[in-house]
């Protein structure tokens, strides 16, 4: 497999503006996965802003107090992780899934290794021995787009397969903040095994750009020399570290998103659309009508992801109930288009 070219990604609203001849306030956008309601960023004091980053800021404690796991590596987003993770190692052969998050297939293709796309992510023949097996996985659990969510020890068992020959198993748990029993961070440090998270999509803090990494010590003193100094910004050291903190927060949306995204659910169903998959920020539904849906529901100033393998949509939360009755009116113009 050859993939060079920069996968598409969903949040393209001015794009989508441009085409569509809407303004960019008039848009409603579900093409993203991120948590509508997000935490409530407060005012930052000054000194935030007029110093350079430093460690010993209470952001590692923080984070290894909410994700169960000692030494978090702070970075510029997972993505950050993602690209520089296939330039540690020699060309290999590494199993993505074939539906999924492109920019794992993209990262490890452009540092020079044979990708191979599996299933769902699973690797079934291409963990025994023999000169076509993997020597690194990547899981996205759950699955972006498909919400697929594999059992944790399914992935022990792929992942001790895998470090007893040097060895590595990636797994991008950027959606699994609302399921956080089928993580596998009280693993975290194992040789081989690597963990990827994001402040992005739960706490809908895209923007400030936070993810975290957890290996091994060796490996993730490699991953730090790569990346340099001030991986993240000191905004986003002090956004990330109140909302990681704020567990009444966590708690009441982690109850709160589930409701929603049935929500969403039985109202895609309720025109056809039923989902095939899912987290609880996000739908997916499987059409061959994809590409007319999408359209239609542009023309009407809202945005959702459309993927070409297979033919699919993605549908993100609406926020309030005014966004709620946008999308039903305009899926009942496309159900009559």
């Amino acid at each position: 497999m050859r993939d060079h070219d920069p996968p598409e990604h969903g949040g393209r609203l001015r794009q989508a503006a441009v085409r569509f001849d809407i303004p960019l306030e008039h848009w409603l956008d579900l093409s993203t996965g991120i948590n509508p309601h997000a935490w409530p960023v407060a005012t930052l004091p000054a000194a935030v802003w007029g110093r350079l980053p430093e460690e010993g800021d209470g952001l590692e404690s923080a984070a290894a107090r909410y994700y169960g796991a000692p030494c978090p590596l702070p970075l510029a987003g997972s993505q950050a992780a993602i690209q520089s993770l296939p330039t540690l190692r020699a060309p290999c052969r590494v199993g993505v899934p074939r539906v999924g998050y492109r920019e794992h297939a993209h990262a490890w293709c452009r540092a020079g290794h044979q990708v191979v796309e599996l299933v769902d992510s699973d690797p079934g023949r291409w963990l025994d021995d023999g000169p076509e097996r993997l020597d690194c996985l990547v899981v996205i659990n759950p699955n972006n787009p498909t919400g697929r969510c594999w059992p944790i020890a399914t992935l022990l068992d792929w992942h001790a397969r895998l470090a007893a020959r040097g060895g590595w198993l990636i797994v991008d748990e950027a959606f699994m903040d609302a399921t956080p029993e089928a993580s596998l961070t009280p693993f975290a440090g194992r040789p081989g095994l690597i963990l990827l998270r994001s402040l992005g999509k739960f706490f809908g803090l895209a923007g400030a750009r936070v993810g975290f990494l957890f290996a091994e010590s060796a490996l993730r003193a490699r991953l730090l020399s790569w990346l340099g100094p001030w991986t993240l910004s000191g905004p986003s050291r002090a956004i990330a570290r109140q909302a990681l903190a704020d567990t009444v927060w966590q708690q009441v949306t982690r109850a709160a998103l589930p409701l929603a995204a049935d929500r969403l659910a039985e109202l895609l169903r309720r025109y056809g659309l039923a989902p095939m998959g899912g987290t609880a920020l996000f739908q997916w539904v499987l059409t061959d009508e994809a590409d007319r849906i999408q359209a239609n529901l542009a023309r009407q100033g809202i945005l959702v992801r459309r993927f070409i393998r297979p033919p699919s949509l993605r549908f993100g939360l609406p926020g309030d109930e005014r966004d709620w009755r946008r999308l039903e009116m305009a899926l009942t113009a496309v159900a009559h288009a």
